[in-house]
């Protein structure tokens, strides 16, 4: 079941229409190109998803548009997270859509919960979930760490916790867990350009949003590390990590459309707080680009 979760995983992008609407043809277009690019398991409504700006009637269509175009083709994970413990058990109790293989719950935001309070979210989560939960902590984002500790006490009090998508940056952090995880827990790099040194440290593959644009390159690129082709990957690894920087330079995923735009995939159009990027970062990223790859 949890080997679904190994190799290259993509946190999708929401498209939308130059009017803020979701671009449901955009999306289809990107699935086809991420299952053609060899990705092994698509994210719908991550942080790269916009998520925090669509409606639940929106989350629910684009869940069960994504479900309906990649029919049946890659394993699906629903990001279904908050601060808010009982509207997120909630969500998930209501979750019905029988194609997706796990959730995706980010570590609680804003509230600064102490560890036994992450701890006490996540079993009430566990508990009510028919569906495998994949950990997230990414403490740029939350504002607080989901230390190791907590994370292996999760990974060994739940069956149901399988794995978790560490984007902490702390290497620290990462051989804790990797120490005194299960044998069939899971750990997953959280960002892109670590995921090499990563997945040599023990993880099975990265959950992407380069990837996006890049399917063919990053998920060859991962495929050769968890072979143990480090002598191979290392140069892809570097190749990668300047169009990387950019995708980031104003944000996720204003870098990322904007990219997507370039490959005629998808627009750039973003939902408020966040705008499209600048005309001098679309300038560096079609550079980039075009070292990297044919323009579509």
């Amino acid at each position: 079941m949890n080997n679904k979760f190994h190799g290259t995983g993509v946190a999708l992008v929401t498209p939308f229409n130059t009017d803020g609407t979701v671009d449901y043809q955009g999306l289809k277009k990107l699935i086809n190109h991420l299952v053609d690019g060899g990705i092994d398991y698509l994210v719908s409504l991550g942080t790269t998803g916009e998520t925090a700006t669509l409606s639940k009637d929106e989350k629910k269509k684009v869940w069960d548009f994504t479900a309906e175009i990649n029919n049946g083709r890659l394993p699906l994970v629903a990001g279904i997270g908050g601060n808010d413990t009982i509207a997120i058990g909630e969500a998930i109790q209501t979750f019905e859509n029988n194609q997706y293989s796990a959730i995706l719950s980010v570590s609680p935001y804003y509230s600064k919960p102490t560890q036994e309070g992450v701890y006490q979210h996540y079993k009430y989560l566990s508990e009510l979930s028919e569906l495998p939960i994949i950990l997230y902590n990414v403490p740029g984002r939350t504002g607080s760490n989901m230390s190791a500790e907590t994370t292996c006490r999760l990974a060994h009090d739940f069956k149901n916790i399988i794995a978790t998508k560490e984007a902490s940056g702390s290497f620290e952090q990462f051989n804790q867990i990797m120490r005194d995880k299960p044998a069939d827990f899971l750990l997953i790099s959280g960002d892109d350009p670590i995921a090499l040194p990563m997945i040599a440290l023990g993880a099975v593959g990265v959950i992407s949003v380069i990837g996006n644009a890049l399917p063919l390159q990053l998920s060859t690129l991962i495929n050769q590390c968890l072979q143990g082709d480090f002598t191979k990957a290392l140069p892809a690894h570097l190749s990668l990590l300047e169009i990387t920087r950019l995708m980031f330079a104003e944000g996720n995923p204003a870098g990322v459309k904007a990219t997507l735009k370039q490959l005629n995939i998808c627009g750039d159009t973003v939902r408020l707080p966040l705008v499209k990027a600048s005309v001098e970062l679309n300038k560096s990223l079609a550079e980039q680009l075009e070292s990297l790859i044919t323009l579509a």
